[in-house]
């Protein structure tokens, strides 16, 4: 290892954050789930639910996220508007600029709509989802009805009672249970309106988290296709409100990310 600090920027979105690396010293890179852990932890390190790393290009920017427990993710909505907003700020882009993040669950591209201060709002094409179906698992003895889906990351949404209760048991179960091999993430949703679904989130490898993008894409598809929901709804988690948008190709993701700022940090 290296007495070298790390450069980490600090950002979030909705309260789910993230430190980004925009260029680590391969040094760093010999045992990247550790630098993650140590990293995300909130007493001994900086503090965030996730680690990402940018190899920056003309468009944007290629990443590779870990969790805050070191398990690597494939795509997370909220930390490419992180990203992008990094980038935004670095390089001073208008209004109007589309930039491309490169993902695991494929390139993602957002389109600033406006910034204010330390604060981005994008518009996001996340993709198709896939894997769309209804299931009927079993929960420590309770027969749960789930919708599941892959949003580039697995996705479990429960729609029905969305309690903190409820969360930190049936959530917590659901996101390492059987039928999940790699894990999942879990969305507790409630339709409150046909354009108004609201979400408590049980983020895999992390959590609960104050927001997640693809989760508000996945419980926005689930109270559409099953829930009575509108195709364009308002997704409010604790952390705030996202707009989901579910066209026939794709799912537009709408929402802003907030650069923290910059630190240097000694693994």
């Amino acid at each position: 290892m290296s007495d070298a600090p790390v450069r980490l920027v600090k950002a979030h979105a909705f309260g789910n954050d993230f430190l980004i690396a925009p260029a680590l010293p391969a040094v760093w890179q010999q045992n990247l789930p550790d630098l993650a852990r140590r990293a995300c932890d909130r007493h001994e390190g900086i503090g965030a639910d996730g680690l990402m790393l940018l190899d920056e290009h003309a468009e944007g920017a290629e990443s590779r996220l870990w969790n805050a427990d070191g398990s690597r993710a494939e795509v997370s909505g909220n930390g490419v508007r992180c990203a992008a907003a990094w980038l935004a700020r670095d390089r001073q882009v208008a209004a109007g600029t589309t930039l491309v993040i490169g993902t695991a669950a494929g390139p993602k591209r957002l389109e600033l709509k406006g910034s204010a201060a330390r604060r981005y709002t994008f518009r996001a094409d996340m993709g198709p989802p896939t894997d769309l179906s209804r299931q009927t698992l079993q929960v420590d003895g309770e027969r749960v009805p789930v919708v599941v889906l892959r949003v580039g990351n697995p996705q479990c949404v429960v729609l029905g009672d969305a309690s903190e209760e409820r969360l930190h048991t049936l959530g917590r179960a659901l996101a390492t249970h059987p039928h999940f091999p790699e894990g999942t993430n879990v969305e507790l949703a409630v339709v409150e309106a046909p354009d108004r679904v609201r979400i408590l989130i049980w983020e895999r490898g992390v959590g609960p988290t104050r927001a997640s993008g693809t989760g508000a894409c996945a419980a926005a598809v689930a109270a559409a296709a099953f829930g009575g929901a509108k195709r364009v709804v308002d997704v409010v988690a604790p952390g705030g409100t996202q707009r989901v948008e579910w066209d026939t190709d794709t799912i537009h993701l709408t929402g802003w990310a907030e650069v923290v700022g910059v630190v240097e940090w000694w693994p």
